[in-house]
C-alpha cells in the first residue's frame, strides 16, 4: 500500500476513491508524458491542414473527446462524479471555460501566422502562470523574473519578424499570446482539482463545459459544423481528437499530479520545435532564420522560469492552491 502524504500547504480533505490513478512510480508517468508531448506537437500542423472553421475544429475535438470518455466516466467513475462536490465541479467548469477561450483565441491564429510563431507564443503559459502566482502573493526568485524577461525578449523578436511580413500575422501572434494566457488559468485550476479528483472525472467535466461553450460560439458566429465537410476533414478531426486531446491534454492532466508542474511544463516546451519541424516537413512552412532564433530565446527564457519555480517550490506542494 502506498503511504499517504501529508503537507501543511494542502487543506485537510478526503480524496475521491480514484484520485491516485494507480501510480506506482515516476517511470510510467515519464513515458506517458513523452506520449503526451508527441500528441500535442501534432496539434498545430493538423489544425492548419484541416479545412474547417477554427471554432468548429475546437468544438469537435472536445465534443469527440467527451464522447470517448462518456462510457468509462459513467461506468467506472459515476460515484466519484456525484461526490466531487460543488467546489471541484465549479473549478473544473471554470477550467473548461478557460480552455474554450484558449482554443477560441489560438486556433484562428494558426491560419493567420506561421505554425512555428503561433505555437511558440501559445506555449508562453509558464510565464503567465508565474505572474498569476505572484498576484496571489507567492514570491518568485530572481531566476524566474530573469527568465520571464528573456522570454519576453524572444516574444518581441518573434512578433517583430512577423510584423515585417504582414499585419495579419501580427494579429495572429496576438491571438496566440492571448491563448497562452487563458491556458495559464486552465493549468492552475486543473492542478487544484487534480489534487483530489481522478483524471477521467476532471477531464469529463472540463471538456464537456468546453464543448458546450464552443458550440454556443459556433452557433452565434454561424460557423459550419459539418454540412460542408468531406471525409478527409472528418478523419483529420478524429486524428486531432485522439492525438492532441486524448493523448495530449488528458495525459498531461494525468501526470501533472505525480510529476508536478515543473517537470511537466519543461517537457511541454518541446511542442514548439516539434510542431515547427512537423509543419516544415508536412506543410512546407519554412520560416525565416530569425524566427528560429526567436524560438531559441523563448525556450531559454521558459527553461529559466520553470527551473526557478522548481527550486523555490517546497516538496509536496508543487501544485499550489487556487
Amino acid at each position: 500500500m502506498r503511504a499517504v502524504r501529508t503537507t501543511s500547504a494542502a487543506p485537510s480533505r478526503t480524496p475521491g476513491p480514484s484520485a491516485p490513478d494507480g501510480r506506482t512510480g515516476p517511470g510510467p508517468d515519464l513515458f506517458l508524458l513523452a506520449v503526451a508531448v508527441s500528441g500535442i506537437s501534432l496539434s498545430a500542423p493538423l489544425i492548419a491542414a484541416t479545412v474547417a472553421p477554427a471554432l468548429a475544429i475546437a468544438f469537435w475535438r472536445n465534443a469527440m473527446a467527451v464522447g470517448a470518455l462518456t462510457l468509462p466516466a459513467l461506468l467506472r467513475h459515476r460515484a466519484e462524479l456525484r461526490a466531487m462536490g460543488r467546489r471541484n465541479i465549479l473549478l473544473a467548469a471554470a477550467a473548461g471555460a478557460l480552455l474554450a477561450l484558449h482554443f477560441a483565441l489560438w486556433l484562428p491564429s494558426l491560419h493567420m501566422t506561421s505554425v512555428a510563431s503561433s505555437t511558440a507564443l501559445v506555449t508562453t503559459t509558464p510565464i503567465w502562470t508565474t505572474l498569476l502566482l505572484r498576484l496571489r502573493g507567492r514570491n518568485s526568485p530572481a531566476l524566474v523574473w530573469a527568465g520571464t524577461a528573456v522570454a519576453f525578449a524572444g516574444v518581441v523578436l518573434l512578433t517583430g519578424v512577423d510584423l515585417t511580413l504582414s499585419p495579419r500575422a501580427l494579429a495572429g501572434d496576438a491571438l496566440a499570446l492571448g491563448g497562452g494566457m487563458a491556458a495559464a488559468g486552465y493549468v492552475l485550476l486543473g492542478a487544484e482539482v487534480r489534487r483530489t479528483v481522478s483524471t477521467i472525472a476532471y477531464t469529463y467535466v472540463c471538456y464537456a463545459t468546453t464543448a458546450v461553450l464552443l458550440l454556443v460560439a459556433c452557433l452565434v458566429a454561424g460557423a459550419d459544423l459539418g454540412s460542408g465537410y468531406d471525409a478527409e476533414t472528418w478523419v483529420k478531426l478524429a486524428v486531432l481528437t485522439l492525438t492532441a486531446q486524448l493523448l495530449g491534454h488528458s495525459l498531461i492532466n494525468r501526470v501533472v499530479r505525480g510529476l508536478g508542474p515543473s517537470v511537466t511544463s519543461t517537457a511541454i516546451l518541446l511542442e514548439t520545435p516539434g510542431a515547427a519541424l512537423i509543419a516544415a516537413l508536412w506543410l512546407g512552412q519554412t520560416p525565416p532564420a530569425a524566427v528560429y532564433a526567436a524560438l531559441v530565446v523563448i525556450l531559454a527564457g521558459l527553461a529559466l522560469v520553470v527551473r526557478g519555480n522548481s527550486g523555490s517550490a517546497p516538496r509536496g506542494s508543487r501544485t499550489g492552491t487556487v
